[in-house]
C-alpha cells in the first residue's frame, strides 16, 4: 500500500455534470436501466458520472418519492453521521428498508456501506468500524482482488474508511486488505469500504449496470 500526500486525496467537491449531458445519455437508450444515487451528501457527482459511463440512465434521490421505479441504487460515500440526519430528515429509513428489501441490486461504498450495518438501517447482518484505517490524513491506495470482477486487480482508494466486523456467514466477503474486510455480499447488495468512483476504473459499476440490467 502506499500513502498519499493529504491533499491529493481531499474529498472531492466536482459538480455534476451537466443537466443536458444527462438527459442525452438517457435519451440515447430508454432501455438502459434507471439507477438512483442517494444524494444527500458524499460523492454523488462522481457515481453519477461513473454509472452513465457505463450504461445507465440516473436519478438522484433526496425523498423517498425518488425510489419509485428504480432498477438499482447507490449510497456513496460521505459522512455517515449527516447522511443519517438526512434520512431521518427527509423519512427515507422504511422506504430504503423497503427498496433493499425488495431484492433490488444495491451498490454502497465507504460511509454507504456504514448505513447499512446492525447499528444504521440494519439491513446488513454485520458492523462496521468507522475510521478503521485512520483519519483522512491516512488516506491510501491498494490493488484489490475483487471476487467475481474480471480483469484484475481494481485500484481502490481508501479515504476515512471503514472495516467490516462481525458478519453472520451468510455474507459472503469478496474483498479484503491486510486481512481485513472491505468487500461483501449479502442478495443483491454489495459493499466496499473503498471509492471506485474516484479511479476511472469503471468495472465495478459496469458490473452493477449489468446487474441492474439483468434484474
Amino acid at each position: 500500500m502506499s500513502l498519499p500526500a493529504p491533499a491529493e486525496r481531499a474529498w472531492p467537491g466536482a459538480a455534476l455534470p451537466p443537466l443536458a449531458t444527462r438527459a442525452r445519455s438517457a435519451a440515447e437508450d430508454e432501455d438502459a436501466p434507471l439507477i438512483g444515487v442517494l444524494a444527500l451528501q458524499g460523492g454523488v457527482a462522481e457515481h453519477v458520472a461513473a454509472l452513465e459511463r457505463s450504461g445507465a440512465r440516473t436519478r438522484l434521490v433526496k425523498v423517498p418519492e425518488q425510489l419509485d421505479g428504480l432498477d438499482g441504487l447507490v449510497l456513496p460515500g460521505g459522512e455517515s453521521t449527516t447522511m443519517t440526519l438526512g434520512i431521518e430528515r427527509e423519512g427515507l429509513a422504511e422506504p430504503l428498508r423497503g427498496f433493499v428489501g425488495s431484492g433490488a441490486p444495491v451498490l454502497a461504498t465507504c460511509a454507504g456501506l456504514i448505513l447499512l450495518d446492525r447499528a444504521h438501517l440494519d439491513l446488513l447482518p454485520l458492523d462496521c468500524v468507522r475510521n478503521a484505517f485512520g483519519r483522512q490524513v491516512r488516506s491510501f491506495e491498494a490493488d484489490l482482488e475483487i471476487s467475481g470482477l474480471e480483469g484484475g486487480p481494481l485500484r481502490a482508494i481508501f479515504i476515512r474508511a471503514p472495516q467490516v466486523r462481525h458478519a453472520d456467514d451468510a455474507v459472503t466477503v469478496t474483498a479484503t486488505v491486510d486481512d481485513a474486510v472491505v468487500g461483501v455480499r449479502h442478495g443483491a447488495v454489495e459493499g466496499y469500504a473503498f471509492h471506485p468512483e474516484l479511479t476511472g476504473d469503471d468495472r465495478l459499476h459496469a458490473a452493477f449496470v449489468a446487474r441492474c440490467r439483468r434484474a
